[in-house]
């Protein structure tokens, strides 16, 4: 709310000039409401079922490479899918442009385990030797 200062060159009929930040906070409280609503549903990566362990977290000084196994065997780097054939020039790739790339394997529950140990051969055969698995949090011995 705005108020005059009695002065001498001021009249009764100027007009006040002040901000109506109002409509600025109202804007500023939705989008609020639809980041807290937005950000549970954002996942990282490829969506699969992944497997139970209780062993802590691994930790890295630079973001890994995600190498997931669908349930489909479908194979993606990062969130670009990529045909078997072409993983290994790629993983090359990765390792020539920094020697300490970590890859994380994602592979879904139901995929066959011999296929996610082929994967990581590709990866072993690549020159890429830190490898990791990756699981969710056991939450009390289930399966």
């Amino acid at each position: 709310m705005a108020f005059r200062m009695g002065g001498e060159d001021e009249s009764e009929d100027s007009p006040i000039a002040e901000i109506n930040v109002t409509p600025f906070v109202d804007v500023m409280l939705v989008l609020l409401i639809i980041f807290m609503v937005a950000a549970p549903m954002m996942q990282a990566g490829v969506p699969v079922d992944l497997p139970r362990s209780a062993a802590p977290r691994a930790s890295s000084p630079q973001p890994p490479v995600l190498l997931t196994v669908t349930r489909d065997g479908l194979i993606h780097l990062d969130q670009d899918r990529i045909e078997e054939a072409a993983l290994a020039d790629r993983l090359v790739a990765l390792r020539q442009a920094n020697e300490n790339v970590t890859v994380h394997v994602r592979g879904d529950r139901n995929v066959a385990y011999g296929e996610v140990l082929r994967i990581m051969g590709r990866v072993a055969a690549a020159g890429i030797s830190r490898v990791a698995l990756i699981s969710e949090p056991d939450a009390g011995g289930r399966r």
